[in-house]
């Protein structure tokens, strides 16, 4: 017999239509019931189109964000938009602020000597692509580029893959066949490399003795250590994951100027796809964001308009010295944010077990910058309905006619993305006015006022 899986288990089936069919009857059996739009919001969620810890769509992602009451929610997958068309559409299906992100590494030649926001790497730096609101165009060179960003993943994947293999042969993997059927579209990451690996441990060793033995070889830990890592599977992971991946593990090589596309070369292309280049911060204790006000200098000159921000790691830390300093960067870069007029992004990412599904803004060291938060959330929001329907991006040239300054561009885009969310009939109504009455329906919605939660 078919096991019967619930509408929520379905939300993360690998088959698209089932995903959609479950939001669907899940929308339309809590109608009335969802609760409205809170304080708090997630700008930076992968999905299993990347690597999501509890293994979401991007259905699901957005499903939990309206039933927990986000305020908006923005899905950030790595190399790939796949999964751009499904979350928007969740957002109009259950009236959810939402936008989508990319992320990528990319050489920074400016800062070559400096680890910046990739730890032990020099001249590498993560760094996004920000409201995109609808895919490249097929047969564009914008489509070609995306796909090259998958392909580069792919032999980075493959080559690593290679590399373990030659130092764990009794577990060696096949990529096609352990590694691609733990994702839904091909694109695949270390994290999935890895959980791959501790997968084949337990099919090829069979016994729990002999996988610990294996184990603890590998990882250098005792067996009773050992034993409790294997209790607990995301900790082995990211135990395996450290000693086999990163710095220092038989499968980590350093990488060079050609391992990634430039900072340069990505901000063009995000830009040509009227999408918002944006910044990424890790702590501001690296040698290259010790002078954050440089590196996001730098990285302007380039055209990055916007900057992203994992606040957790700057203020949920268990020695008070490092919390003490790590806030006070964190209080820095808003400051440089705001006075840049930045828009600032922020998010859990969900791409490691234990991380809270959206920040608390009560806590002492965010709630001075929630405000700052809510509106980069906003603008966001608001460039990606302005983009989508209007063709009215906030790195359009005809945005930066109309708003050569930065505030005023950023207090038009603030209230556009504080409008409450479109559904899907307002949505169909915006896609048969055409771009042009598009914008005049937004600038007459906004010309009221719209308070912030």
């Amino acid at each position: 017999m078919t096991e019967r899986l619930e509408p929520e288990e379905l939300l993360d089936s690998f088959d698209a239509e089932q995903r959609r069919a479950a939001l669907s009857g899940l929308a339309a059996s809590h109608e009335g019931r969802l609760p409205p739009a809170g304080a708090n919001l997630n700008m930076h969620f992968h999905s299993f189109f990347s690597y999501n810890a509890e293994g979401w769509s991007p259905s699901h992602i957005a499903w939990r964000s309206r039933v927990e009451g986000l305020y908006a929610a923005g899905l950030c997958d790595f190399d790939v938009l796949d999964g751009l068309e499904e979350f928007l559409a969740a957002g109009r299906t259950l009236a959810l602020r939402a936008t989508v992100n990319l992320e990528t590494r990319a050489y920074f030649k400016e800062f070559a000597e400096a680890d910046i926001s990739s730890p032990g790497e020099p001249g590498v730096t993560y760094i996004m692509g920000a409201g995109f609101a609808r895919a490249p165009r097929p047969g564009s060179e914008q489509e070609r580029e995306l796909d090259r960003y998958r392909i580069r993943a792919r032999e980075r994947n493959e080559a690593l893959l290679a590399r373990i293999n030659s130092h764990l042969p009794d577990i060696a993997l096949d990529y096609e066949r352990d590694v691609i059927p733990l994702t839904p579209s091909g694109n695949a990451t270390e994290r999935h490399i890895v959980s791959a690996y501790v997968r084949r441990a337990i099919s090829q060793l069979r016994h729990p003795d002999a996988v610990c033995r294996f184990w603890s070889g590998v990882l250098g830990t005792g067996a009773d250590e050992t034993l409790e890592l294997m209790a607990d599977r995301p900790r082995l992971e990211e135990a395996v994951r450290a000693r086999l991946v990163k710095r220092g593990g038989p499968g980590y090589e350093q990488p060079s100027a050609e391992t990634f596309p430039t900072v340069d070369a990505f901000i063009e292309w995000v830009l040509a796809c009227e999408a918002v280049p944006m910044i990424t911060w890790l702590d501001g204790t690296s040698g290259g964001e010790r002078d954050a006000r440089a590196m996001v200098s730098c990285l302007m000159s380039k055209g990055a308009s916007a900057l992203n921000i994992i606040p957790e790691r700057n203020w949920n830390l268990s020695d008070s010295a490092e919390r003490a300093l790590k806030v006070a960067k964190l209080n820095e870069i808003v400051a440089i944010a705001e006075d840049e007029g930045l828009p600032i992004n922020v998010g859990t990412e969900m791409n490691k077990l234990g991380l809270p599904f959206a920040d608390d803004f009560g806590v002492d060291a965010l709630s001075p910058h929630r405000e700052a938060f809510v509106r980069g959330a906003c603008i966001m929001t608001g460039h990606t309905l302005l983009a989508r329907y209007a063709g009215f991006s906030y790195v359009s040239a005809a945005a930066a006619a109309e708003f050569p300054g930065r505030k005023a561009r950023n207090a038009f885009f603030e209230k556009v993305g504080g409008l409450p969310p479109i559904g899907v009939k307002q949505a169909h109504m915006l896609e048969d006015m055409g771009e042009e009455k598009a914008l005049r329906w937004f600038r007459e919605k906004v010309s009221r006022p719209c308070p912030l939660p």
